[in-house]
């Protein structure tokens, strides 16, 4: 008799908290450049020691959304809240 796999994927809960981190991450930064103002992205990023490239992907998030203006000064990319 053929075995049959009865395994299920979790792609659908798995995805969705991967954007629940992105959003956190969003939500982290955003507060970060309402307290601070203008910084480099480096800075905050070490400051906030958000986990992997959720750093990245909160700032896009909220680059997409247009709550930010992304700069570069010499070697340094600034960010500050629209």
């Amino acid at each position: 008799m053929a075995r049959t796999s009865t395994k299920t994927t979790t792609t659908t809960s798995s995805t969705t908290g991967v954007q629940d981190q992105i959003g956190y991450s969003a939500g982290q930064i955003y507060n970060y450049l309402h307290n601070n103002g203008e910084v480099s992205f480096s800075k905050m990023k070490k400051e906030l020691d958000l986990n992997g490239n959720f750093a990245d992907l909160g700032l896009g998030w909220l680059a997409r959304e247009d709550k930010i203006e992304i700069s570069k000064k010499g070697a340094s990319v600034n960010v500050r809240l629209k």
